[in-house]
């Protein structure tokens, strides 16, 4: 494909993400107020599932998806996109870092499909987000959390803080890990399209993906799984080496 006419395609893929993002919107505030919990939900997985065919991503999925809560779903995280590709597998209440509802257009539509944010720097920011994750899955919701606490390259695992697996413990619901991969479909080898590391802008991450051509989305689920006596800091370090493992990873960073 020439690179005229991989622009091309790609301009025409943002105009039609960004008319889908104003539809989610619209949607967001016009029948999420009256449709019960598990109808949003539906709402949310198709449009998601419609935003990934627009920007021209298949999604795989791999294993379980929980169907319903409480459970407390800890992810690796690569790129702006992972939100999209999770809530496409099987919808979630995300935790994410309080930027993120400052985005362009997509901050606006995360915050309106429920997202708990968090200062990452405030310690009682945390404990806050803590007792509103616990009180969450208590009443039976299914929450999804990074606990890199940002985005990597996918080739190792930043570790996994502890902080927010003490809902869970709190909350006695159980955590199940989670993989995402990025694939050229074509060669099955990891794509670097949709990353969103060091000095890489949203804009660019987002271009980057939309001139892409055969990106796969993976999302491989393992079990779910109970505290048993371990605290957050070793129920924490055990998620992030299963999650390493899914993802065959030999080693992650930090240990």
């Amino acid at each position: 494909m020439s690179a005229r006419t991989s622009r091309l395609k790609a301009c025409w893929r943002a105009v039609r993400a960004v008319g889908h993002v104003l539809r989610g919107l619209w949607i967001i505030r016009s029948e999420f107020g009256r449709l019960k919990p598990d109808e949003c939900a539906l709402l949310v997985r198709e449009w998601s599932r419609q935003m990934l065919r627009i920007m021209g991503v298949e999604l795989v999925v791999r294993g379980t998806p929980p169907e319903r809560g409480p459970v407390l779903l800890v992810a690796n995280h690569i790129s702006w996109l992972d939100i999209v590709v999770m809530n496409a597998a099987q919808p979630a209440r995300f935790v994410s870092k309080s930027d993120v509802r400052h985005w362009p257009v997509l901050g606006a539509l995360i915050t309106g499909a429920g997202t708990l944010y968090i200062e990452r720097e405030s310690r009682r920011d945390a404990m806050r987000v803590v007792h509103q994750m616990a009180e969450r899955l208590r009443a039976h919701d299914t929450l999804a959390v990074f606990p890199e606490g940002t985005t990597g390259d996918g080739r190792q695992l930043l570790p996994f803080h502890a902080n927010l697996v003490q809902a869970a413990i709190s909350a006695h619901a159980p955590v199940m890990p989670v993989a995402l991969a990025f694939v050229d479909g074509a060669t099955g080898g990891r794509s670097d399209a949709p990353l969103f590391i060091g000095d890489t802008t949203l804009m660019e991450s987002i271009w980057s993906t939309l001139r892409a051509s055969g990106l796969q989305a993976v999302v491989t689920y393992g079990q779910a799984q109970e505290a048993e006596g371990r605290d957050r800091r070793a129920w924490a370090q055990a998620l992030q080496g299963e999650v390493a493992g899914m993802l065959g990873l030999a080693g992650t960073a930090g240990h």
